[in-house]
C-alpha cells in the first residue's frame, strides 16, 4: 500500500506528467467570459442599451406633450400677450376666448412643431442623463450631485434640439398670429429674423432649465423614497403610482420656482408677434426690465397657475410613461 502511494505522488510530481494536462484552454475560456462581461457593461446600463433609453424617452416625451398641449397653449398666450395692448391675461379669460373665437382645435394650434421636436429633445435628454449619470456617479446610486451635474447636462442637449421647434410652436399658439402653418412660419423666422431667432431664447431656456431640472430630480427622488418607505411591502406593486405621484410633485414645485424665468422666454420668442415688444438684444436683465415697468413684478408670474397645471400632470406622465417603457424593454430583453 505504502508502495503504491509512494508511485503514485512521483507520478503527480513528475513535471512531463503535469504539461501534459489541458491547461491551457480552462484560462482561455475564463478570459473570454471576461472580455464578454466587460463589453456588456460598456454597451449598457441598468440592464439597457442607450438606444433603448432613448425610444422610451421620446415616447415620454410625445406622450407628455400631446396630453398637455391645450394648457400649455394658454399659458403661452397669457405670457405673451403680457405687453400686448387691451389684453386681458387671466385664465378664466383665456380659456373662454378661446373656445368662443377657435374652439376646441385651437388649443392645438402648432401641435405640429411640437411633434418634431419633443421626441427628438427627450430622446437626446434621457439619454445624455443616463450617460453622465452613469459616468458621475461611478456606481454610487445615492450620488445626488452626479444626478444634477448629469441632469444640467441633459438639459443643455435637450434645449438645443428642442428650443427652434419652440419658437415656432409658440408663434403658431397666439390667437392672432399671422402664421399660416408650420412651414411658413419656419421659413419666415429664417428669411425676415435669420437663424439666430431660433436661438434667441436659448440662454434664458437653459437658465430657466437648470435649476428646474435640480428642483425636479431632488423632489423626484425625494417623494419617491418617501412614497416607497410609507408602504415598502407594496412598493413594486404600486410603481407606477408611486412614480406619478413623486413626478407631479416635482413638476409643480419646479414649474412655481422657474416662471419668472419662463415669462422671459415666452417674450424674447414671440416677439413682434401680435404687438408684443421687439427686443435689440437678448438680454435676460433688458427683458425683465421691460415686463416690470408695464405690468409690475406680477408680471414675470404671469401664467403660473396653467404652468402648474401643466407640469405637475406632464410629469406624472413623463415619468410613468418613461419608466413603463424601461419595463418594456428589461422585459424584451431577458427574452433574448
Amino acid at each position: 500500500m505504502a508502495t503504491t502511494e509512494a508511485a503514485a505522488s512521483t507520478k503527480f510530481k513528475n513535471p512531463d506528467f503535469r504539461s501534459q494536462l489541458p491547461q491551457q484552454q480552462p484560462i482561455e475560456f475564463h478570459n473570454k467570459n471576461r472580455e464578454t462581461e466587460t463589453e456588456d457593461v460598456k454597451s449598457s446600463h441598468d440592464g439597457l442599451e442607450f438606444w433603448q433609453f432613448m425610444v422610451a424617452g421620446s415616447i415620454a416625451g410625445c406622450v407628455e406633450h400631446t396630453a398637455m398641449f391645450p394648457v400649455d397653449t394658454l399659458k403661452t398666450r397669457m405670457q405673451a400677450l403680457v405687453s400686448c395692448p387691451n389684453q386681458t391675461v387671466g385664465l378664466r379669460h383665456a380659456f373662454t376666448s378661446l373656445i368662443k373665437q377657435e374652439g376646441p382645435l385651437g388649443f392645438y394650434r402648432g401641435i405640429g412643431a411640437m411633434s418634431l421636436g419633443a421626441g427628438p429633445a427627450h430622446a437626446a435628454y434621457f439619454s445624455v442623463y443616463e450617460f453622465c449619470k452613469e459616468y458621475f456617479s461611478k456606481g454610487d446610486p445615492n450620488n445626488s450631485a452626479a444626478h444634477a451635474v448629469s441632469g444640467v447636462c441633459a438639459t443643455v442637449a435637450s434645449d438645443a434640439v428642442f428650443t427652434p421647434m419652440d419658437v415656432v410652436k409658440q408663434r403658431l399658439q397666439l390667437s392672432s398670429t399671422h402664421y399660416k402653418g408650420l412651414w411658413d412660419c419656419t421659413t419666415r423666422v429664417l428669411k425676415e429674423e435669420g437663424f439666430g431667432a431660433f436661438y434667441a431664447s436659448y440662454r434664458t431656456t437653459v437658465l430657466m432649465n437648470a435649476p428646474f431640472t435640480a428642483v425636479h430630480f431632488a423632489t423626484y427622488e425625494a417623494a419617491k423614497t418617501g412614497l416607497m418607505e410609507i408602504s415598502p411591502d407594496t412598493a413594486s406593486d404600486e410603481r407606477l403610482v408611486v412614480h406619478a405621484t413623486a413626478g407631479a410633485a416635482a413638476g409643480a414645485l419646479a414649474a412655481a420656482v422657474t416662471t419668472p424665468l419662463d415669462v422671459v422666454k415666452t417674450q424674447l420668442q414671440c416677439q413682434g408677434v401680435c404687438g408684443c415688444d421687439r427686443f435689440t438684444n437678448s438680454s435676460i436683465r433688458g427683458v425683465i426690465r421691460s415686463i416690470v415697468q408695464k405690468d409690475g413684478y406680477r408680471g414675470l408670474m404671469r401664467g403660473w397657475k396653467p404652468r402648474i397645471l401643466f407640469h405637475a400632470p406632464a410629469a406624472a406622465i413623463c415619468w410613468s410613461t418613461y419608466e413603463a417603457g424601461k419595463t418594456f424593454f428589461h422585459g424584451m430583453n431577458a427574452n433574448k
